[in-house]
């Protein structure tokens, strides 16, 4: 596992069990101090904001620290879980976003929806919903920088006779029929399977690549192994790994950069365009994160994968191809592509 310098934005991480109290009141002062710090705090909310084990069991609870304090957290939560309030069947919803008062200003609310949005996509969902109420003119702009769009049809069932909701809805799923997600822990041989037999159809594997392909349980560990399924059979169609944020899955990222590997389509999938989806998948995380280029390196046989990084915008990096070289003496080019991504909003999915 490579390490690359970190983002311009803060890290993200679960809360600790031992950080409840600390995370609970970061909440607190955040509301008060914010456009509706004069409506009284119901029990009902009171009870939210001080369950964050609860809130957790629900989905997540990721936080912000500086300095090993909490100073910023969000709740990512899943449909139809106790705490869901907005969210539909499939989706997954933000709540209690907060960021200390003393805190404010410095990223930590953007890193913390960049992050919720990750988490969301990890999940399938297919989209993460927000609402926010209409005084809250900082986090109602931050949320449509980042691509949200209002949905302005939920903003009555969220909206109370204290707060007047606007609700935001960022789509994660490209395409009805396919869903996107991480790779479950059963599903680890057969994902291997799927992508060995992918570049075994492509490229002549020594048994050294063939065992670093295959190793897929293993990779899942410290990075990312996405699958592509069908959303109606569930069946695995295809797969794409990406390093976790903050780091990078093979040594041909820099700063900034966004490296993925492992890229496979299962052979009765093919023409289903599969391979460009899970290439815009890596482009959509690449957008969630903040990070400007997406990075791969690809061998001189794999002729329909350079033809499918090209036509989506891909171009040689010369200056960072190397020359393999195989243990039986033989070697080969291997070849470098890139890829800047769009500055405005985070996805074009939104």
């Amino acid at each position: 596992m490579t390490d690359v310098p970190p983002s311009s934005l803060p890290r993200i991480a679960p809360v600790l069990p031992h950080e409840a109290a600390d995370e609970a009141g970061v909440i607190h002062r955040a509301f008060a101090t914010g456009p509706y710090g004069h409506v009284p705090t119901s029990a009902e909310r009171r009870a939210f904001e001080h369950d964050t084990a609860g809130r957790v069991a629900s989905g997540t609870v990721l936080v912000a620290r500086r300095e090993g304090r909490v100073v910023g957290s969000a709740s990512v939560l899943r449909a139809e879980t106790p705490y869901s309030r907005v969210a539909v069947p499939a989706e997954a919803e933000i709540g209690l976003l907060a960021v200390d008062p003393g805190a404010q200003g410095a990223g930590f609310g953007e890193a913390l929806m960049r992050a919720s949005l990750e988490a969301a996509l990890e999940w399938g969902a297919d989209a993460l919903v927000v609402d926010t109420g209409r005084l809250n003119v900082r986090a109602r702009a931050l949320d449509e920088r980042l691509g949200f769009e209002h949905a302005p049809e939920r903003d009555a069932a969220a909206s109370n006779g204290d707060v007047d909701a606007v609700v935001y809805r960022y789509a994660l799923q490209e395409r009805a029929d396919v869903r996107m997600r991480l790779m479950r822990t059963d599903e680890a041989d057969e994902v291997s399977a799927l992508v060995e037999a992918a570049y075994a159809a492509d490229f002549e594997l020594s048994e050294a690549y063939r065992a670093d392909i295959a190793a897929v349980a293993e990779r899942a560990r410290d990075h990312q192994v996405w699958v592509a399924t069908d959303a109606a059979s569930g069946m695995l169609l295809g797969t794409v790994s990406t390093p976790r944020a903050g780091r990078a899955i093979s040594p041909l990222a820099r700063a900034g950069e966004l490296d993925f590997r492992f890229l496979g389509v299962t052979a009765g999938a093919r023409r289903r365009g599969i391979g460009a989806l899970l290439v815009e998948h890596v482009l959509l995380l690449a957008r969630l994160r903040g990070t400007p280029r997406v990075v791969l390196n690809t061998g001189p046989d794999m002729v329909a994968a350079q033809r499918l990084y090209e036509g989506m915008g891909f171009h040689r990096l010369h200056a960072r191809e190397f020359v393999f070289e195989r243990p039986d003496g033989s070697s080969f080019l291997m070849l470098a592509y890139g890829r800047d991504i769009e500055a405005a909003g985070v996805g074009a999915a939104a």
